[in-house]
């Protein structure tokens, strides 16, 4: 049985939003395909997490220097402990599905906090004398990105900085397969918003069979 963290990163529903709708349309055909496996919804939006702040910094630093967790202030308590819940739930996961629009090229601000949150030396990667090494090999991930224009490729692709940047953060954290569905091209052309999602929407359902 795997574990699989649906992870979604945007303030509407499937009612509204492209990538959820089709994020939607994947983790129903994924648990049709593996009814044994766990799949644990992550509402970003609905979520605590906390930002990497001062008290963050503060707390981690009491806790390398040798104080107890009940050392911390309330404040570092509250922060530190809730970041620890979530990379933990991270690290024990077997697969990720991120599903997020693009805004500015890139994505909501809740991922990137999301983001950080996760990424943390030995847990999701550890340094030695070569560099960075990531410690998630074995688990896989894709990510569903939706998007009113084209960005995945042509001349707008040097744009895209969403799904690009979770791919390096994949890549960091040494998850060696990572797949990427592009739901675009709505706003460009919008008498094809429909046909854009249905197919989108069976790329989802064939790429679940295979996750």
């Amino acid at each position: 049985m795997s574990t699989v963290l649906y992870i979604t990163a945007h303030p509407h529903d499937h009612q509204t939003s492209f990538s959820m709708a089709v994020g939607k349309e994947f983790i129903e055909a994924y648990r049709e395909a593996n009814p044994s496996d766990e799949v644990i919804p992550v509402d970003l939006y609905a979520s605590e997490i906390p930002q990497i702040d001062a008290d963050v910094f503060s707390g981690w630093g009491k806790l390398r220097s040798g104080s107890s967790f009940d050392q911390l202030s309330d404040s570092e308590k509250s922060k530190v402990g809730r970041l620890n819940e979530i990379v933990e739930q991270y690290v024990a996961a077997d697969k990720y599905v991120f599903v997020s629009p693009m805004w500015n090229f890139s994505f909501p601000p809740v991922l990137k906090a999301y983001i950080d949150a996760v990424s943390i030396a030995g847990k999701t990667f550890k340094y030695t004398e070569n560099g960075p090494v990531g410690l998630l090999q074995g688990k896989k991930a894709l990510h569903i990105q939706a998007s009113g224009g084209v960005y995945s490729e042509g001349p707008a692709a040097g744009f895209e900085s969403g799904h690009s940047y979770l791919a390096k953060i994949m890549q960091f954290h040494g998850v060696p397969s990572f797949e990427g569905i592009f739901v675009e091209g709505m706003a460009a052309a919008p008498d094809n918003a429909d046909a854009i999602k249905a197919k989108a929407i069976e790329k989802a359902k064939d790429a679940a069979k295979k996750f």
